[in-house]
């Protein structure tokens, strides 16, 4: 199992290797770098596809700090560093593009191109912010198997949820939610439910930029996507179809569309 000692934390990664340009990969709140399994099996032949999880998350090392966007951020880029990955293209779902702004607008000598999943440069929704302190509560002190029935749908739109033949994916990654160690999940959710926006960062960025939210994301809405769209000149911004909040598992090949095409801008 690939770790790398960043900042304090363990940090599990996975490198496909190569000698193609580096596409680095940041999770979503609650998942691991596993969420990207259909990007990475059709990019790794091209590209130097690297998937890492987040601390607290997946395989990662749980700290008692550092769960703030900031720390995020300089995680990532000591990865990418340390991997000799850059300038890289950089893929963040969530809270993984909160990662991305802030890492394309500080460090842009470390990325490429940037494509953002389901994401936004506001602080939380106060109104979500409730819903998601009570869950994680809940979480924290009971575990978070009594709260995965509320996270599925706001994890995952109403197509991918009512469709059977896909029973088996929903079980799979609602066992990886649940699996995940209670303290870390809940110390991230704190972090992303405090975080701060970034809103003034969004003109600093100005490589090639691939803006995507689903049609059915009830968590970062498409609006959202749409004003980060209006002031980051360089973006293009795609509603992916029959997708919630997760649209890298829900609609990969949409997805992947996206991610090429802006790699593509960037002249990778």
């Amino acid at each position: 199992m690939p770790t790398a000692e960043l900042n304090g934390a363990k940090i599990h990664f996975e490198d496909t290797g190569g000698d193609g340009e580096p596409v680095v990969f940041s999770h979503g709140l609650l998942f691991s770098g596993a969420m990207f399994e259909a990007q990475v099996k059709h990019l790794k032949d091209r590209f130097r596809c690297i998937t890492f999880d987040h601390r607290g998350q997946g395989q990662s090392g749980v700290t008692d700090d550092g769960f703030d966007m900031d720390t995020l951020t300089a995680d990532a880029a000591e990865l990418i560093k340390s991997l000799n990955a850059a300038p890289c293209h950089f893929v963040g779902l969530s809270m993984g593009g909160f990662v991305g702004m802030r890492l394309a607008a500080q460090e842009p000598e470390l990325v490429k191109s940037l494509t953002l999943l389901e994401t936004s440069a506001d602080p939380e929704d106060p109104k979500n912010a409730v819903k998601y302190r009570l869950l994680n509560l809940v979480a924290r002190w009971v575990g978070l198997w009594a709260v995965i029935g509320r996270v599925m749908p706001i994890m995952f739109g109403r197509t991918f949820l009512n469709d059977p033949g896909r029973r088996a994916e929903k079980d799979r990654w609602s066992k990886a939610i649940t699996g995940n160690d209670r303290i870390g999940i809940t110390r991230a959710v704190k972090g992303v439910i405090e975080r701060d926006g970034c809103a003034d960062l969004l003109g600093k960025i100005t490589l090639p930029v691939g803006i995507g939210v689903g049609d059915e994301d009830v968590a970062t809405t498409p609006e959202k996507s749409e004003r980060m769209h209006r002031v980051i000149t360089t973006s293009e911004l795609v509603v992916f179809q029959g997708a919630g909040h997760s649209s890298s598992i829900e609609t990969p090949d949409q997805v992947i569309a996206l991610v090429e095409r802006t790699i593509q801008r960037s002249g990778g």
